[in-house]
């Protein structure tokens, strides 16, 4: 296991849950009437929610800022800064962060902030629903080591959402040309969407080519699939599953993250 993934997570199978900022200002869904004060209250509120079900880590990301972006606005990276530096002192566990879809400006959000991990889209080449998309991993962690954060863990997404890989070879494949390449903590596995699994057998494929390197399922992990989520992988991040009625774009349901976490716990031999 990798140093900085095992310096945040330990030797656990972490679950890390996502808190999902309402969209912020300058994106098309943004509030303006409940302001700052209502992104604040829905962040808030999720943290408590998360970490009395004990989940092992929170990951802030911006997925209510539809339709997404490649060079995020100043605003929405200084708007998430200034609501995390406000529930700072409340966060118990390890953070990360995620902003979609800018490699740089996550960097950045990480370091301002003293997150422990980021995650995002760091190699590859792609057709998206945002237009073409070629990330740059070298230019990244350059940043970050530039920034003073060469223990920030970062997870790298290896099959985008929202988007198709242009590179022929196999998901397995690429996850370990970009191991190889591009150094990463941690390669996480997604299905085609938010919310949406991604599917076992690419899952155990990319964990077979890659023993040594923690493979986490990024989407669609639920109560009833969770079990096996994490006999075959290294840990998962959710979201949508603990939302009310399962939706996305709501806040946490206490009773659901909580129900979520004690399936977690009871594939993990309790701990």
């Amino acid at each position: 296991m990798l140093p900085n993934f095992k310096s945040v997570f330990g030797d656990t199978k972490p679950c890390i849950a996502m808190v999902h900022f309402g969209a912020l200002p300058g994106s098309p869904l943004h509030d303006g009437e409940a302001g700052l004060a209502g992104l604040l209250d829905g962040v808030t509120k999720d943290i408590s929610a998360l970490q009395d079900a004990g989940f092992d880590a929170i990951m802030f990301g911006n997925e209510n800022d539809r339709p997404y972006e490649f060079n995020v606005d100043t605003a929405s990276t200084a708007t998430m800064a200034f609501v995390i530096g406000q529930v700072r002192d409340q966060i118990k566990i390890p953070f990360g962060i995620n902003v979609l879809w800018d490699p740089m400006s996550t960097m950045a959000l990480a370091a301002a902030t003293g997150a422990s991990f980021v995650r995002e889209i760091m190699t590859g080449t792609y057709a998206s629903d945002m237009g073409p998309w070629s990330p740059d991993a070298g230019k990244a962690l350059r940043y970050r080591d530039r920034l003073g954060r060469k223990d920030l863990a970062v997870l790298y997404n290896v099959c985008a959402e929202f988007a198709d890989s242009l590179d022929t070879r196999s998901l397995p494949d690429r996850a370990r040309s970009a191991v190889f390449s591009s150094i990463p903590d941690a390669v996480l596995v997604s299905g085609q969407i938010t919310g949406e699994a991604a599917a076992m057998s690419d899952l155990e494929a990319v964990k077979a080519v890659l023993p040594n390197t923690p493979v986490l399922a990024n989407t669609g992990v639920k109560h009833d699939t969770v079990g096996d989520v994490l006999r075959a992988a290294d840990g998962c991040i959710v979201g949508s599953s603990l939302k009310i009625d399962g939706d996305t774009w709501k806040a946490v349901d206490r009773d659901r993250a909580a129900a979520f976490m004690a399936n977690a716990r009871a594939a993990r031999g309790g701990s």
